[in-house]
């Protein structure tokens, strides 16, 4: 059993770090589609990458409900360390989640069943933090939306497979709606509720 002295560190420099991160996330959702990087400042539990462990201990709190996948929610280190280093309470029901760590697209559940937020607080939606297999190689998406110049074109591996066909629920709920960051080792690709595919490659 891991005690507290044996988990894996926060950040070395909490307030340089949480900083360049949340810079990171934030150039990801004003430009959908592209890779931005997160540079590595802390220790990582078991089954969460590198980019996703920024992520969490830049924006969650004791005031951000938090959601896990089955991988992550069995794992007594993954629970510790997020106790220790965020203070985030997980919870049970994907309804009032603000953020859902998903380590396995296969386990990834149907997207309505997380908070779309309502017409006077939009932003009281659930963010799906997605860890995936590549940011640079894979399958050929081509995005629209705002924030893009035109179309931009995002080569990742995803799982599920049919990801950007489930987000498609999302058009009709605008304001409200789900945000989706994608997680690769320390690159980050942001999907925001606005942004809509409209091809793709094998």
């Amino acid at each position: 059993m891991t005690t507290i002295a044996e988990l894996p560190p926060g950040f070395a420099d909490k307030v340089l770090s949480a900083q360049s991160t949340f810079r990171s996330v934030m150039d990801a959702m004003a430009r959908p589609g592209s890779v931005q990087r997160i540079v590595p400042g802390a220790g990582t539990p078991d089954r969460m990458m590198r980019g996703t462990a920024a992520i969490a201990l830049t924006l969650f709190d004791h005031d951000t409900p938090l959601w896990l996948d089955v991988r992550m929610a069995e794992s007594s280190d993954v629970l510790k360390w997020l106790k220790f280093h965020t203070g985030a309470p997980v919870v049970q029901d994907t309804s009032i989640a603000s953020f859902a760590l998903i380590s396995d697209g296969a386990l990834l559940p149907a997207l309505d069943r997380f908070a779309l937020g309502t017409s006077e607080y939009p932003d009281r939606s659930t963010t799906v933090i997605l860890q995936v297999e590549r940011l640079d190689a894979g399958r050929s998406f081509e995005l629209r939306g705002p924030g893009i110049d035109g179309a931009a074109r995002l080569q990742a591996s995803i799982k599920p497979f049919d990801l950007f066909e489930r987000l498609a629920f999302n058009e009709p709920l605008f304001p409200r709606g789900i945000d989706v960051v994608l997680v690769a080792d320390d690159a980050v690709v942001a999907i925001p509720r606005t942004t809509r595919i409209v091809s793709k490659g094998s």
